[in-house]
């Protein structure tokens, strides 16, 4: 493979820059450019995990000063020669610095191209490379703790785990099924169909916690929505902590969507304060209404506010039977006032509901009904990284996939197929398991991977 470089810090000016280079010729490339001033030992005479101070010149040119830290394959982040240089941070230099590197010979390196060449190299699975971006996106204690778990191998033990039952019993019935002329003991039939159930049941786990780990690593989009004047806005500051929206006695006064994504204990909510959901001639307001109600077909929360002090209208009931079946909650509002709300005419639209005054002073309680309700809802409570969970879409597909073809095979020994038959169907499920942990994943799928990465890492 060609050497490649590219710039693993943010482009921005900054204390410092780090630029890598991963490749056989890595060291070389740096000794041309990189003069220790400490000592005379050039780069590619450099021991690994060492790291020297010196001038970085072109010709006789000196473009800066800095420190080269020589990482010796296999033990390397790429598993091939490493050299980071670290210069000054600013932007000119560092393209500079860059620059001179290809002109030695190195080649720009592609979104995710060094994980990528770790990947190939064996340095990790493909789960644990997806990891790593998870690891750099992170922005909670529990999304990072999540994709640390994830990096350090958690998921693909739990598939490794459910993949090598698999190939055994595929061993034991290619044996027995290719070969019955030799005096092979043959594989009952309660051998197969526990080996399948625990493979099944396995999976079938990963994917009821799949929810559960893309809220805590990603946030959930979240819709407020309700009629006018029931306390939307009003909420929306109180979850942001400040006046993110207008709050007035007129209705109609939120007539676009206001964002803003906060924390609630572990969870980030990305939330959307709609406009008021009713009948209007306002043509303005009514692109308003129409973005709310789109805005309640796509989200991942709904927080569905009621008005405790007035009574129940048929917007309202619209608007529940509009939450029906998702992940919605019923903020019944202003509790402070006399309760004339019927609740129980809607109760069952809801997963489950509290109620605040979103205007209290007791916003801290209020805001820990709210957490309270949300971690219900996605269980969080009970969520176990460290048990391996499944990091996104393409894994949860995978494993989906391999469920349901041992599923099938499950039937399909139960209903009498020849061994065969089943068979087949372990061994599709089995190449299911195989690309979501890479270990047989097309180049297509590798590429797509790694297209979601920044450049330099």
């Amino acid at each position: 493979m060609s050497t490649i470089a590219a710039i693993s810090t943010p482009r921005a000016q900054g204390g410092i820059s780090v630029i890598r280079i991963s490749g056989e010729n890595a060291l070389d490339i740096a000794e041309k450019i990189f003069h220790p001033v400490s000592h005379n030992t050039p780069a590619t005479q450099m021991e690994g995990y060492t790291c020297a101070y010196g001038k970085i010149t072109d010709g006789e040119e000196v473009i800066d000063d800095g420190v080269l830290t020589v990482f010796r394959a296999p033990k390397s982040y790429t598993g091939e020669d490493v050299a980071e240089i670290s210069c000054h941070g600013g932007i000119f230099v560092t393209d500079k610095v860059l620059k001179l590197i290809f002109s030695k010979g190195a080649e720009p390196a592609e979104p995710g191209g060094f994980t990528k060449r770790a990947f190939l190299n064996g340095k990790m699975s493909l789960t644990q490379a997806e990891a790593v971006m998870d690891v750099i996106s992170a922005d909670g204690k529990a999304g990072l703790k999540c994709a640390e778990a994830l990096r350090e191998g958690s998921l693909y033990r739990r598939i490794k785990a459910v993949s090598d039952g698999m190939l055994k019993l595929l061993g034991s019935l290619a044996a027995w099924v290719d070969y019955p002329e030799d005096d092979i003991p043959a594989v009952e039939e309660y051998e197969i169909s526990a080996a399948l159930e625990t493979a099944v049941n396995s999976l079938e786990g990963l994917l009821s916690s799949y929810d559960s780990g893309r809220i805590i690593r990603e946030g959930a989009d979240t819709a407020i929505v309700g009629r006018p004047n029931v306390g939307k806005s009003t909420l929306m500051n109180l979850l942001s902590g400040c006046e993110r929206s207008i709050v007035t006695d007129i209705a109609g006064t939120t007539r676009d969507i206001v964002e803003e994504s906060v924390r609630l204990g572990d969870i980030v909510l990305r939330l959307s304060d709609t406009a008021g959901i009713r009948e209007t001639g306002d043509l303005v307001e009514s692109v308003g209404v129409d973005k709310a109600r789109k805005k309640l077909e796509t989200a991942d929360l709904i927080l569905a506010v009621f008005d405790m002090g007035a009574e129940i209208t048929a917007e309202d009931i619209a608007i529940a039977e509009g939450c029906k079946g998702k992940n919605a909650i019923a903020v019944l509002n202003k509790s402070d006032l006399e309760q004339r709300f019927d609740f129980s005419a809607i109760s069952d639209c809801f997963l489950d509901s509290v109620t605040i005054s979103a205007i209290s002073s007791e916003s801290g309680e209020n805001l820990k009904k709210l957490q309270a309700a949300v971690e219900k809802i996605y269980n969080t409570a009970a969520f176990a990284p460290d048990r391996g969970v499944l990091a996104n879409e393409r894994q949860r597909s995978c494993a989906l996939k391999a469920r349901t073809c041992f599923s099938e095979a499950l039937e399909a020994l139960r209903s009498g197929m020849t061994y065969d038959g089943v068979n087949i169907l372990i061994d599709e499920g089995e190449n299911h398991l195989l690309e979501l942990t890479g270990e047989r994943a097309s180049e297509a799928v590798v590429n797509e991977v790694f297209s979601r990465f920044c450049v330099g890492k």
